[in-house]
């Protein structure tokens, strides 16, 4: 390793400022407050691989390709411009190849970036979980074994950007549909179950099963598998505008689950005991989601594809989009004999979703992709950890 990277390396082992304690405190809603200067050491050592760190690199430079160059990124106290966020990441992306240690990999990245931590939830910390692609058996057509409606965009959902009313309102949203001249809510998940829907034309397809289609809600996106064998993938396209109601939190407040023990597979394992329960459960998340065929890979809130392990989810009003970001937290893995061990996850990540549970400076959504793996890290994923946000350096460092 050069002089050069053995100066990084050091800087990326001691990111050393005098740490502060963590108290309660109102939540944050500006992204000026959203990330502060690090505060406490971290060693930024990736135990993912290059390759899936430069696809997801790719995703983010094509979507900053189609911003205006002036558009402003806000990292904490300080802007950066599109064009400026672009340069920086294709030149990262240039100079990462196959077979790169942690150590030269994190000198690659500090030689242009420079962190700035996520100052955390009302508690100071920071809460990950994880979601991926689910399979839910579907027909495209209705049949006494099919019954479940995928919906869906509908003609009438009207979405209000309300930046144009404030500017305190910035990237905040509503969603609702027309009344005489008024937007007044659109239908709950009750109400659309109850057939407020029926007659216009808007299923996509028909699920088997009514909890299935709801955890592929929450994820955003899944393969349908088809009765002659075949697949098609369907991706997010709106929701109802609704806000998000976690139905495991109603489980725990009505003590049939222990807070303990709560996870997607718990939830499932639950619903599938109780399925006179089911409507009643699931209608207390009065969001609903609309989806869309997607030609090819699951795609985030940028319109572009995920990549596994390498593409997170915050709340968009708060982190800059598609920048670089980097995790300190655990990832549950199943072992030979069926146990499930909790090892570090490490690794640099590309903000590229969002969603209406991801809220606050303290959340983080990691995605995993399709596959067993995948769905036991969603399901179970619920630790602290810590997350930075790497900032282009003002002017880029030369090495020689």
């Amino acid at each position: 390793m050069s002089t050069p990277y053995a100066r990084l390396l050091l800087l990326a082992c001691a990111l050393l400022v005098t740490a502060c304690p963590r108290s309660t405190r109102a939540p944050i809603t500006k992204p000026e407050e959203a990330l502060v200067p690090v505060s406490r050491s971290l060693e930024l050592r990736d135990d993912g691989e290059p390759a899936a760190l430069r696809a997801a690199i790719a995703q983010s430079v094509v979507w900053l390709r189609a911003r205006p160059a002036d558009q402003r990124f806000v990292y904490g106290r300080r802007e950066v411009t599109a064009a400026v966020l672009r340069a920086a990441l294709e030149r990262l992306h240039s100079r990462l190849r196959d077979g790169m240690t942690p150590e030269e990999l994190s000198a690659r990245v500090l030689e242009d970036f420079e962190p700035m931590e996520a100052a955390g939830g009302e508690d100071g910390q920071v809460l990950f979980t994880g979601y991926y692609e689910p399979s839910l058996d579907a027909s495209l057509t209705r049949t006494d074994e099919y019954t479940v409606p995928i919906h869906g965009l509908p003609e009438d959902l009207v979405e209000v950007p309300l930046e144009a009313f404030a500017e305190r309102f910035a990237a905040e949203r509503v969603f609702g549909r027309l009344d005489g001249k008024k937007v007044v809510p659109y239908w709950t998940r009750n109400e659309i179950r109850g057939g407020r829907l029926q007659g216009r034309g808007l299923e996509l397809a028909w699920a088997k099963d009514p909890v299935a289609l709801f955890f592929t809600e929450v994820q955003g996106s899944g393969t349908l598998r088809l009765p002659d064998g075949s697949q098609r993938r369907i991706g997010y396209a709106a929701s109802n505008g609704r806000p998000y109601r976690s139905i495991g939190s109603l489980l725990i407040q009505e003590g049939v689950i222990p807070r303990e023990a709560m996870s997607m597979q718990a939830l499932r394992s639950w619903l599938a005991a109780n399925p006179a329960q089911c409507s009643r459960v699931l209608d207390f998340n009065e969001s609903y989601v609309f989806f869309r065929f997607l030609a090819g890979a699951s795609e985030g809130s940028l319109g572009r594809p995920v990549t596994p392990g390498r593409s997170i989810a915050t709340d968009a009003r708060l982190f800059p989009k598609g920048g670089l970001a980097f995790i300190q937290t655990e990832r549950p893995v199943k072992l030979a004999d069926g146990t499930v061990q909790w090892r570090p996850l490490t690794r640099f990540m590309l903000n590229q979703d969002t969603g209406g549970a991801i809220r606050g400076a303290g959340r983080v959504d990691v995605y995993w992709g399709p596959g067993p793996e995948a769905e036991l890290s969603a399901g179970m994923m619920k630790q602290q950890g810590r997350l930075l946000f790497l900032v282009p350096r003002a002017v880029p460092a030369t090495t020689h």
